[in-house]
């Protein structure tokens, strides 16, 4: 199956676990980051892997962008999945987390989400990760692939 992983990353954190997610999927696989992708990338797709940093509890510019170019391109039986990485701290709570606003948003737009949003988490605003999270992506990588066999 064909994969598209885009993501945007404000200090690294993100796109290490894109490249880690990417390693525990199956198949054709492309990863890129949210500037660099366009329309033509999500042709033939089979699967859409969205990840995002949490920035004040919404997704950035660049992924709002890339979503933009490609609304109402992507085939309804694309299936999608979505992660993001975040602090662990109680107060980020209040704002919500942006892989769980864009997985919602595009459950009613009818796209097959077959897991739940995803959060990895990173020890600072900054980083780095948390020991232990790009293991956990590759898992969370091979999971999807035996969940859309």
């Amino acid at each position: 199956m064909k994969t598209l992983i885009i993501f945007d990353s404000m200090y690294g954190n993100t796109e290490k676990i894109a490249k880690a997610v990417a390693s525990g999927i199956s198949g054709d696989i492309k990863v890129l980051k949210a500037g660099e992708a366009h329309l033509l990338d999500i042709i033939n797709i089979g699967l859409l892997v969205i990840g995002l940093p949490t920035q004040g509890g919404r997704y950035t510019k660049p992924i709002a962008a890339f979503l933009n170019e490609i609304s109402g391109q992507i085939k309804k039986g694309t299936i999608i999945a979505f992660f993001d990485t975040r602090m662990p701290s109680a107060w980020v709570k209040i704002f919500g987390f942006a892989a769980g606003k864009m997985a919602d948003y595009f459950k009613k737009e009818g796209f097959q989400i077959v897991v739940p949003p995803e959060p990895f988490f990173v020890q600072g605003a900054q980083g780095p990760l948390q020991d232990g999270e790009p293991e956990r992506a590759v898992a969370w990588g091979k999971d999807i692939s035996l969940k859309i066999k």
